[in-house]
C-alpha cells in the first residue's frame, strides 16, 4: 500500500469509529455529516467521497457489525451435519441476526430511530440474500434442494419467511412460532 491508500483507510477507519459511536448513542437521524466530520476529524467531502452519504456509511456500518455472525453462518456450509440442520440453523442466526445487534450494540435511543432501524435491517437482509443463496445452491449439490426450482424463487420463498418472522414483535413470540415456521418451510403442510 502506498502513502495515499494507507492515509484514506486510516480516514475511512476514522470516519467508520466515529460513525458507530455516534449511531450507537444517537441512532441515525440525529447524526448530521458535520458531527461525523468533526468526531472523526475528516471533511465532510471525505465522508461523501468514501461512502456516497449517510445511509451508505450507515450500511457500511451494518456490514461490519454483522461480520461476526456472517463468518459465523458461513462456516456452517462446512460442518458436517446434514443439509437440512445446516440451513435451519442459518436461517435461525439470520432472521435473529437484526434484533440482536439492535441489542447489543445499540442505545435505547438509537433503537428508537425507525429510520436508523430500518437501514440496519435493509443492510443485514442484503447479507442474509448472500449467504442463503450459498445455502441453496450448497443445497442445490447435495441433492437436498430441488435443482429444478430456481435459486430466485427460493430466496423470494424465504423472504416470504422473514416477512412473516418480522411481524412477531417479541422475542417470546418469536421464539414459540420460529421452530414451527421452520418446520412448514422445511417440509410443507403434507412433509414429515
Amino acid at each position: 500500500m502506498n502513502k495515499y491508500e494507507i492515509r484514506t483507510q486510516r480516514k475511512k477507519e476514522a470516519i467508520m469509529r466515529a460513525a458507530l459511536e455516534l449511531f450507537r448513542e444517537k441512532g441515525y437521524t440525529n447524526v448530521s455529516i458535520n458531527e461525523l466530520a468533526a468526531t472523526s476529524g475528516v471533511s465532510t467531502v471525505s465522508i461523501y467521497n468514501y461512502f456516497g452519504s449517510k445511509e451508505g456509511l450507515a450500511k457500511e456500518c451494518a456490514r461490519i457489525l454483522t461480520l461476526e455472525t456472517t463468518q459465523t453462518v458461513k462456516r456452517l456450509l462446512n460442518e458436517g451435519i446434514g443439509f437440512k440442520e445446516k440451513l435451519l440453523q442459518a436461517v435461525e442466526l439470520c432472521s435473529e441476526m437484526p434484533n440482536e445487534l439492535l441489542e447489543r450494540y445499540f442505545s435505547k435511543e438509537a433503537i428508537d430511530d425507525k429510520v436508523f432501524v430500518e437501514l440496519l435491517h435493509a443492510s443485514a437482509n442484503e447479507i442474509r440474500l448472500d449467504i442463503l443463496e450459498a445455502f441453496i445452491e450448497s443445497g442445490k449439490r447435495e441433492g437436498a434442494i430441488n435443482a429444478s426450482i430456481s435459486t430466485e424463487t427460493v430466496l423470494e420463498f424465504l423472504g416470504a419467511v422473514g416477512s412473516i418472522l418480522s411481524r412477531w414483535g417479541t422475542a417470546s413470540k418469536h421464539q414459540a412460532k420460529a421452530g414451527e415456521l421452520y418446520k412448514l418451510m422445511l417440509y410443507g403442510l403434507i412433509g414429515r
